[in-house]
């Protein structure tokens, strides 16, 4: 006989919605899906495995070792996804002689991904992604950023509650070049600038180090790294290249969005992911108590990776977690399970019939009703359904039925009134 102690927790990482949980997550996910319909992006999905390979095109043979890869019972490799965008690239790929684009497109998808946990990092997660596909003007980033703050203050946060911090890979190769760093290093400098704040600077001179780069060189990444400003960039560099242009056609942009509060440059964001290509972005809360909220950029070439036709595109991740605490932090969640309406009880089974037709014709008008399964004595019910959540409750005895009238209790407001059961005294039902 099996003695083991069955465990009633979650398995390590992963999370149960009670519907407590659950009105949380509903207010979240619907602000991401107001603020994707408001700015026109269609709704997406796709399937919860993945094939291994597809991950491996994106993040190499290491991302074995972070998410939950398996054999299928015929020998294919197969993963849950860890995040959407190989999906997305794969999806277009399969039918783009078939698709009008730029596409711009919006998915809430569960991810999974096997790591060390930490203050909002789990190994499951919703995460709203926005793309736009096929469009390679600034517009693009300008339409993303704007739309996920819409969705912030959606939540009730302000630019007092959070930043999107932009800065531009292009910019930072620009830069690191004319400080005499060759174009092959680049890629290691924007893997160690990416952990800087998680780590002291030592730690980031030794990587540094140990890939190759001069003291003169690591001195130089540092400078770089100082720049504050999209002025200082453009006199850093004595010229106005693209990149900087770019920048600066984003920031006017965002200011006619009406957005220019919320946004700031930012020249240590660098995004670690190898496959951005120019303007990248992460959102923080302002006193940086948090990991980022969201994150993105361009990715003008992960459609190639996959084996799909080139493609410019712009992308961001948004997910559950971290916004789930900041809004706590801030005193914004919703409190307790979605409220119901009105509570109907009754005394016997004779008053089921005009208590079910009073619950029919309320759920026409669109009131969320919870209908008693059985008949209970007023004193329980009224105790069950006052605990909160709960606005109105009618109770139906037999004394309501023959003066044809019932009385229905406000119970936020201590109120009362009457209500004329004739409409539903002869009720077939």
């Amino acid at each position: 006989m099996n003695t083991d102690v069955l465990s009633f927790e979650p398995p390590r990482g992963m999370r149960d919605f009670y519907p407590e949980d659950m009105a949380v997550r509903n207010a979240i996910f619907k602000a991401w899906i107001d603020a994707s319909r408001l700015f026109g992006f269609a709704h997406y999905d796709a399937c919860v495995v993945e094939s291994l390979d597809l991950l491996k095109r994106k993040g190499g043979e290491e991302i074995v070792e972070q998410i939950y890869a398996f054999q299928d019972k015929s020998g294919r490799d197969l993963a849950l996804r860890p995040e959407m965008t190989p999906t997305l690239a794969r999806m277009i790929a399969a039918r783009a002689g078939r698709l009008t684009f730029p596409l711009k497109w919006f998915t809430l998808a569960q991810c999974f991904r096997y790591e060390r946990m930490s203050k909002g990092r789990k190994r499951e997660h919703y995460q709203w992604n926005l793309d736009i596909i096929g469009e390679s003007a600034i517009t693009a980033e300008a339409e993303i950023i704007a739309c996920a703050i819409q969705a912030m203050t959606g939540l009730g946060l302000t630019a007092q509650d959070f930043k999107v911090h932009v800065s531009s890979r292009s910019l930072l190769s620009d830069l690191l070049a004319k400080s005499g760093i060759a174009p092959e290093r680049h890629a290691l400098v924007f893997l160690a600038l990416d952990k800087r704040g998680k780590v002291d600077d030592s730690f980031i001179a030794t990587l540094l180090t140990e890939g190759g780069l001069s003291d003169t060189e690591i001195a130089a990444v540092f400078k770089v790294s100082a720049i504050r400003s999209v002025d200082e960039a453009t006199a850093f560099l004595g010229d106005t290249p693209p990149s900087i242009t770019a920048l600066q056609q984003f920031m006017d942009l965002v200011s006619r969005y009406g957005a220019k509060d919320h946004v700031e440059f930012d020249i240590s964001v660098v995004r670690g992911l190898g496959y951005y290509t120019g303007l990248v972005f992460e959102a923080f809360d302002s006193q940086r108590q948090f990991r980022a909220l969201f994150g993105g950029g361009r990715y003008d070439r992960l459609l190639e990776h996959v084996g799909g036709d080139p493609k410019p595109a712009v992308g961001l991740g948004f997910g559950d977690v971290v916004i789930a605490e900041l809004l706590a932090e801030k005193g914004k969640l919703p409190c307790g399970a979605e409220p119901i309406d009105q509570a109907i009880g009754y005394m016997e089974p004779a008053q089921h019939a005009v208590a079910l037709a009073l619950a029919r014709s309320l759920r026409a008008e669109g009131q969320r009703v919870d209908l008693a399964l059985h008949p209970e004595k007023p004193k329980p019910f009224f105790s069950r359904v006052g605990k909160g959540g709960i606005f109105k409750a009618t109770y139906i005895g037999p004394d309501d039925i023959l003066k044809g009238s019932v009385r229905v209790k406000d119970l936020t407001a201590r109120t009362e009134q009457d209500l004329p059961l004739t409409p539903w005294l002869n009720s077939p039902t």
